[in-house]
Protein backbone atom coordinates (compact mmCIF):
# COMPACT_ATOMS: atom_id res chain seq x y z
CA UNK A 1 0.00 0.00 0.00
CA UNK A 2 1.38 3.39 -0.93
CA UNK A 3 1.49 6.01 1.80
CA UNK A 4 0.60 8.81 -0.61
CA UNK A 5 -2.74 8.99 -2.40
CA UNK A 6 -2.38 12.40 -4.08
CA UNK A 7 -6.00 13.08 -3.09
CA UNK A 8 -4.96 15.94 -0.80
CA UNK A 9 -2.77 17.69 -3.33
CA UNK A 10 -5.40 20.38 -3.93
CA UNK A 11 -5.82 21.27 -0.25
CA UNK A 12 -8.70 18.96 0.63
CA UNK A 13 -8.91 15.89 2.85
CA UNK A 14 -11.49 13.27 3.79
CA UNK A 15 -13.29 12.96 7.08
CA UNK A 16 -14.20 9.53 8.37
CA UNK A 17 -17.09 8.28 6.25
CA UNK A 18 -17.83 11.77 4.98
CA UNK A 19 -17.14 13.96 1.99
CA UNK A 20 -13.99 15.98 1.56
CA UNK A 21 -13.30 19.22 3.38
CA UNK A 22 -10.67 21.91 3.08
CA UNK A 23 -7.51 21.34 5.06
CA UNK A 24 -8.15 24.86 6.41
CA UNK A 25 -11.47 23.76 7.97
CA UNK A 26 -11.72 24.32 11.75
CA UNK A 27 -12.27 20.58 12.23
CA UNK A 28 -9.01 19.75 10.46
CA UNK A 29 -7.18 22.41 12.46
CA UNK A 30 -8.49 20.90 15.69
CA UNK A 31 -7.55 17.38 14.59
CA UNK A 32 -4.06 18.61 13.67
CA UNK A 33 -3.56 20.36 17.00
CA UNK A 34 -4.62 17.28 18.96
CA UNK A 35 -2.30 15.17 16.77
CA UNK A 36 0.59 17.59 17.40
CA UNK A 37 0.07 17.31 21.16
CA UNK A 38 -0.04 13.53 20.90
CA UNK A 39 3.16 13.44 18.86
CA UNK A 40 4.88 15.71 21.38
CA UNK A 41 3.91 13.41 24.24
CA UNK A 42 5.82 10.71 22.35
CA UNK A 43 9.01 12.65 23.10
CA UNK A 44 8.62 12.39 26.87
CA UNK A 45 9.99 8.85 27.30
CA UNK A 46 13.20 10.07 25.65
CA UNK A 47 13.79 13.08 27.91
CA UNK A 48 13.89 11.45 31.33
CA UNK A 49 10.27 10.40 31.88
CA UNK A 50 10.10 8.49 35.15
CA UNK A 51 9.45 4.78 34.68
CA UNK A 52 6.25 4.87 36.72
CA UNK A 53 4.83 7.61 34.44
CA UNK A 54 5.24 5.73 31.13
CA UNK A 55 1.89 3.95 31.34
CA UNK A 56 0.05 7.19 32.18
CA UNK A 57 1.52 8.98 29.19
CA UNK A 58 0.78 6.06 26.83
CA UNK A 59 -2.80 5.95 28.11
CA UNK A 60 -3.23 9.66 27.44
CA UNK A 61 -1.77 9.18 23.95
CA UNK A 62 -4.41 6.51 23.28
CA UNK A 63 -7.11 8.83 24.58
CA UNK A 64 -5.87 11.63 22.33
CA UNK A 65 -5.97 9.26 19.36
CA UNK A 66 -9.60 8.48 20.22
CA UNK A 67 -10.22 12.21 20.60
CA UNK A 68 -8.87 12.87 17.10
CA UNK A 69 -10.92 10.01 15.68
CA UNK A 70 -14.06 11.51 17.16
CA UNK A 71 -13.19 14.92 15.73
CA UNK A 72 -12.87 13.24 12.32
CA UNK A 73 -16.49 12.09 12.58
CA UNK A 74 -18.64 14.84 11.11
CA UNK A 75 -21.89 13.03 11.88
CA UNK A 76 -23.44 11.16 14.78
CA UNK A 77 -23.65 8.08 12.56
CA UNK A 78 -19.89 7.90 12.05
CA UNK A 79 -19.19 8.73 15.72
CA UNK A 80 -21.32 5.77 16.77
CA UNK A 81 -18.94 3.54 14.83
CA UNK A 82 -16.22 4.40 17.36
CA UNK A 83 -18.22 2.68 20.07
CA UNK A 84 -16.31 2.37 23.34
CA UNK A 85 -13.27 4.13 21.87
CA UNK A 86 -15.02 7.48 22.50
CA UNK A 87 -13.78 9.39 25.51
CA UNK A 88 -15.92 9.25 28.62
CA UNK A 89 -15.94 11.21 31.83
CA UNK A 90 -13.99 8.30 33.34
CA UNK A 91 -10.92 9.57 31.45
CA UNK A 92 -11.42 13.04 32.97
CA UNK A 93 -11.89 11.54 36.43
CA UNK A 94 -8.67 9.52 36.06
CA UNK A 95 -6.77 12.72 35.24
CA UNK A 96 -8.30 14.44 38.26
CA UNK A 97 -7.35 11.55 40.55
CA UNK A 98 -3.78 11.65 39.27
CA UNK A 99 -3.61 15.43 39.73
CA UNK A 100 -4.91 15.14 43.30
CA UNK A 101 -2.45 12.35 44.15
CA UNK A 102 0.53 14.26 42.75
CA UNK A 103 -0.43 17.50 44.49
CA UNK A 104 -0.33 15.81 47.87
CA UNK A 105 3.45 15.81 47.56
CA UNK A 106 3.89 19.31 46.08
CA UNK A 107 4.34 22.56 47.90
CA UNK A 108 1.27 24.78 47.60
CA UNK A 109 1.49 27.38 44.84
CA UNK A 110 2.05 30.83 46.29
CA UNK A 111 2.69 32.62 42.99
CA UNK A 112 2.87 31.98 39.26
CA UNK A 113 5.76 29.85 38.09
CA UNK A 114 7.80 30.09 34.93
CA UNK A 115 8.00 27.09 32.60
CA UNK A 116 11.23 25.21 33.05
CA UNK A 117 13.38 23.59 35.66
CA UNK A 118 14.41 20.11 34.60
CA UNK A 119 14.44 19.09 30.94
CA UNK A 120 11.45 16.83 31.60
CA UNK A 121 9.49 19.62 33.27
CA UNK A 122 10.30 21.99 30.41
CA UNK A 123 8.98 19.44 27.92
CA UNK A 124 5.84 18.98 30.04
CA UNK A 125 5.28 22.73 29.92
CA UNK A 126 5.62 22.73 26.12
CA UNK A 127 3.09 19.88 25.99
CA UNK A 128 0.80 21.95 28.24
CA UNK A 129 0.93 24.89 25.82
CA UNK A 130 0.23 22.57 22.88
CA UNK A 131 -2.74 21.24 24.84
CA UNK A 132 -4.04 24.77 25.39
CA UNK A 133 -3.71 25.47 21.64
CA UNK A 134 -5.62 22.27 20.87
CA UNK A 135 -8.25 23.31 23.39
CA UNK A 136 -8.67 26.74 21.77
CA UNK A 137 -9.11 25.20 18.33
CA UNK A 138 -11.60 22.62 19.63
CA UNK A 139 -13.59 25.40 21.35
CA UNK A 140 -13.65 27.39 18.08
CA UNK A 141 -14.88 24.32 16.25
CA UNK A 142 -17.44 23.60 18.98
CA UNK A 143 -18.89 27.10 18.55
CA UNK A 144 -19.72 26.29 14.92
CA UNK A 145 -20.20 22.51 15.07
CA UNK A 146 -21.19 21.41 18.59
CA UNK A 147 -19.21 18.57 20.13
CA UNK A 148 -19.80 16.44 23.19
CA UNK A 149 -18.99 18.39 26.37
CA UNK A 150 -16.58 15.70 27.58
CA UNK A 151 -14.15 16.66 24.81
CA UNK A 152 -13.89 20.24 26.06
CA UNK A 153 -13.58 19.14 29.69
CA UNK A 154 -10.92 16.54 28.82
CA UNK A 155 -8.54 19.01 27.16
CA UNK A 156 -8.97 21.50 29.97
CA UNK A 157 -8.15 18.89 32.58
CA UNK A 158 -5.31 17.47 30.49
CA UNK A 159 -3.51 20.83 30.52
CA UNK A 160 -3.90 20.91 34.31
CA UNK A 161 -2.45 17.39 34.48
CA UNK A 162 0.55 18.40 32.37
CA UNK A 163 1.15 21.44 34.60
CA UNK A 164 1.11 19.31 37.74
CA UNK A 165 3.33 16.69 36.09
CA UNK A 166 5.85 19.42 35.28
CA UNK A 167 5.88 20.54 38.91
CA UNK A 168 6.15 16.93 40.10
CA UNK A 169 9.01 16.29 37.66
CA UNK A 170 10.94 19.20 39.14
CA UNK A 171 10.19 18.09 42.68
CA UNK A 172 11.29 14.50 42.01
CA UNK A 173 14.44 15.85 40.37
CA UNK A 174 15.21 18.06 43.38
CA UNK A 175 14.66 21.26 41.38
CA UNK A 176 12.59 24.15 42.72
CA UNK A 177 9.83 25.68 40.62
CA UNK A 178 10.91 28.94 38.99
CA UNK A 179 8.78 31.70 40.56
CA UNK A 180 7.65 34.64 38.48
CA UNK A 181 8.83 37.73 40.34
Amino acid sequence: MKIYTKQGDQGNTQLWGESGVSKADLRITAIGNVDELNAYLGILPHVGLFDDWHDMVREVQGQLFSFGAELACASEKTREQLGDKCLSMAAVEALEQCIDALQLHLAPLRNFILPGGSALAAHMHVARTLCRRAERSVVMMHQQQPLRDVLLVYLNRLSDWLFVLARAANQRGGIDDLPWV
